[in-house]
């Protein structure tokens, strides 16, 4: 590892008891903080989400949270009756910016979200954690409330496979960690690089590209890293992350959307064919099935007229 990693490992790598909720508080002043869970069919878990973050952040004794949003990308469950009737301000997808069409994709719904909220401090938070804890808010929008030179920050929890403790991540062990130390060593102290729970500035995330799908943290992380620098970027330990894992085949889809998306940022020149093959067996033996890696990103959000026109009034 390198040594400036090592020395970023000691200085800004935290756990979540490092910041009293007390010490957070008094931070936040005037800062504005939004929440933002993208949603696609998550009527199992969103409502107990919601519930924990407007229960414990969101009262009159422990205002932290500001503002509370679901983006719902077109669920066919009652995702967004849940998280309505839990407390969630919910936004369908498609309702935002309707003058560009939208695409499937994580990536894209938060992008969106940036147009629907007001926060100073944006945090997102994946919608299908299981026994959600709100130490997954306040550890992440801790350090951009208390160090001013932090502009990015990043769970980072153990990541159990069923029963067996630390098996999870396995596109993050077999994919994004590889990528990371072999092309930018400046980010090998990551320990979730891939993890959906982090929070940044507004006025850092309206300054990024948004890759449209799986590719969404790896491409905001490594943008982040050459806009600001490694020093403004964090991570805390919020302990354990239980959520629904995908099978093998869906793991696949994401792996190439991951490399696709380091690809373009180390060449930004001709890219490989965007497509990959799986099988699967049917009535005549292995059948292929050819599916559209994401390659699609959506340009900084500073960049929208729209959003322009909005910050100026």
């Amino acid at each position: 590892m390198l040594e400036e990693v090592e020395r970023w490992l000691d200085r800004r790598s935290w756990s979540v008891a490092d910041r009293p909720l007390e010490r957070i508080l008094a931070a936040k002043r005037n800062t504005k903080v939004s929440v933002v869970l993208p949603a696609l069919n998550e009527e199992a878990t969103v409502g107990d989400i919601v519930a924990v973050i407007r229960r414990e952040l969101m009262t009159e004794k422990v205002p932290l949270v500001d503002e509370l949003v679901v983006i719902d990308s077109g669920s066919t469950d009652r995702t967004a009756e849940v998280a309505a009737a839990a407390g969630a301000r919910v936004v369908a997808r498609d309702s935002i910016l309707p003058r560009i069409p939208t695409v499937p994709g994580k990536g894209e719904v938060l992008w969106r979200s940036l147009m629907v909220t007001s926060g100073d401090v944006v945090c997102f938070v994946d919608a299908d954690l299981r026994d959600f804890s709100a130490d997954f808010v306040t550890g992440i929008v801790g350090p951009l409330l208390t160090d001013p030179d932090v502009d990015f920050v990043k769970a980072m929890y153990d990541r159990p496979f069923g029963d067996t403790p630390g098996q999870g991540g396995r596109v993050t062990e077999l994919v994004a960690r590889p990528l990371l130390n072999l092309h930018w060593p400046r980010l090998a102290g990551f320990v979730q690089p891939l993890g959906g729970e982090y929070a940044a500035r507004r006025s850092l995330l309206e300054r990024l590209p948004f890759p449209v799908g799986y590719g969404v943290e790896l491409g905001l992380l490594v943008d982040a890293l050459h806009t600001v620098g490694l020093d403004a970027l964090a991570q805390v330990d919020v302990g354990v992350r239980k959520h629904r894992h995908q099978d093998g085949q869906a793991l696949g889809r994401m792996a190439a959307a991951i490399y696709r998306t380091a690809q373009l940022r180390l060449s930004r020149g001709h890219l490989v064919r965007p497509w990959l093959t799986q099988f699967e067996r049917g009535a005549r033996g292995f059948e292929p099935r050819t599916y559209a890696v994401d390659t699609e990103e959506r340009p900084p959000m500073a960049e929208i007229a729209e959003y322009a026109r909005r910050r100026v009034a």
